[in-house]
């Protein structure tokens, strides 16, 4: 009987002991609401393979928790918060924690910007910054035009019922603006262009694919081949503008970062992640802006009345962008609708409190820009495209931490913001004012949230000539 009894007690610690090892939030860090662990070493990861992206994972983790909750990315505790009050709590906070972050490392390389923090990533930051500045971006809008208007004549050869492919024309469109905007070189033609965006993407879908999948040897072989490419590219940026010097006040980005560091490693990284940061985003709002406003032919019109009332026959500039009030909606909801950046994250080295909740020194926290951005009580009918959801009444009926597509916090915003914008704009109005644009029939184009959110397939359309 002693020896059934010792057996049993034996037993049940060893249970617990398994329970607790498999189970390790069962004594969470902090009492914040979430989700356990499924195991110790993959914590949620499975969860957020099961939800599509971690964008839909963390809508789901706030419909069932609320607006701070909290889950596992594998042995990481992970806090994720989306409203408006729990940003402004952390608008202060500078670093990245780089776990989150590490599956694009060996693309955009460990010396990469996006992963400096403390006061080497602030030095970067304020004088990188330099280059983007309201008046630095003034400079760029004739190149923007230029490259614009080369569009232009290229779509009046497709009129009428020629099928074009949207996205991988605003690809192009966004890659040489950045390209000749911030470094002073142009992609030689189009077929340039298109092969860095295939190798790009190529790169960009096998590391998106490491958050749902483990990676193997023909994927790591994708990623380290498309990445001599690229860096090729950037050391051809470097070395051509050692080699032709700008006139003093011409100074743009890469100039600024070759006067930073000697450090040829960093050079590159730093020169690819800006120019992987100025198209990919801006390529994929301007192909969902176009996208709504072929699906929305009343706000499509209704843009084209504002550009013909503001501008008349002129181009846009710094003078009048402002002006283009309704336009700037258009790309607002653009922004919130398609949720094209769906999530940022900080940290902190030292405990502190969030939502009345402690957060453990070292935890990241996820901005989930993304939720907020489709919160009902904020936006009602949230995926519903209105862009009178940003008139000037609307904005200041609501927090500006409501509506943050290109972040917020530690005044480490996405840089390329006025860039985005201003290209965007000047994107919309020379198209627009030309051609009127219809959708293929027949089409279902979904959104697929990676890091930045994209259409599922490539997006057809059709123009006619506006009178």
């Amino acid at each position: 009987m002693l020896a059934f009894a010792i057996f049993a007690v034996t037993f049940v610690v060893s249970l617990i002991c398994i329970v607790i090892y498999l189970y390790p939030s069962s004594k969470n860090p902090s009492t914040i609401p979430g989700l356990d662990p499924v195991s110790k070493e993959d914590g949620n990861l499975g969860d957020i393979a099961k939800a599509g992206s971690l964008h839909e994972f963390l809508m789901d983790l706030h419909k069932q928790f609320g607006s701070i909750a909290s889950f596992w990315w594998g042995p990481t505790y992970v806090v994720s918060i989306a409203n408006a009050d729990l940003f402004k709590q952390h608008h202060n906070v500078f670093d990245r924690p780089l776990e989150l972050f590490e599956m694009f490392e060996p693309l955009i390389g460990a010396k990469c910007i996006q992963y400096a923090n403390g006061e080497d990533g602030r030095a970067r930051r304020n004088l990188y910054d330099k280059c983007l500045t309201h008046g630095a971006i003034n400079k760029y809008f004739m190149t923007f035009q230029e490259i614009a208007d080369e569009m232009v004549k290229k779509w009046e050869t497709m009129l009428n019922d020629q099928h074009i492919p949207l996205v991988q024309y605003m690809y192009a469109f966004a890659l040489k603006a950045v390209l000749a905007s911030l470094y002073g070189e142009k992609m030689k033609d189009d077929k340039a262009v298109l092969e860095f965006k295939a190798v790009y993407d190529a790169i960009w879908a096998e590391l998106e694919h490491r958050l749902t999948e483990p990676p193997n040897e023909t994927r790591k072989k994708i990623i380290s081949d498309g990445k001599k490419k690229l860096a090729a590219i950037a050391n051809e940026m470097v070395k051509h503008r050692k080699e032709n010097p700008p006139e003093h006040g011409e100074e743009l980005l890469l100039d600024l970062l070759l006067d930073y560091t000697d450090d040829e490693e960093l050079q590159s990284a730093d020169a690819l992640v800006y120019v992987i940061g100025g198209f990919h985003t801006t390529g994929n709002l301007i192909s969902w802006a176009i996208y709504f406003l072929a699906t929305h032919p009343d706000c499509q019109e209704k843009v084209v009345k504002e550009i013909k009332n503001v501008l008349g026959d002129d181009d846009v500039d710094h003078t009048n962008m402002g002006e283009l009030e309704y336009l700037r909606q258009v790309i607002d909801e653009t922004l919130r609708c398609a949720v094209v950046a769906p999530w940022a994250a900080r940290f902190q080295d030292f405990d502190s409190e969030l939502g009345g909740h402690r957060i453990p020194k070292n935890t990241p926290v996820i901005h989930a820009l993304g939720v907020a951005s489709k919160d009902e009580t904020v936006f009602p009918e949230p995926d519903k495209f209105d862009p009178n959801r940003f008139t000037h009444e609307h904005n200041r009926e609501r927090s500006h931490f409501s509506f943050s597509p290109f972040g917020f916090a530690g005044k480490r915003i996405c840089p390329g913001q006025k860039f985005a914008y201003t290209e965007t704009t000047v994107a919309l109005v020379t198209l627009l004012r030309k051609f009127k644009v219809k959708m293929v029939e027949g089409q279902i184009i979904e959104p697929v949230h990676g890091l930045v959110t994209h259409p599922s397939d490539e997006i057809w359309i059709t123009i006619s000539k506006r009178k």
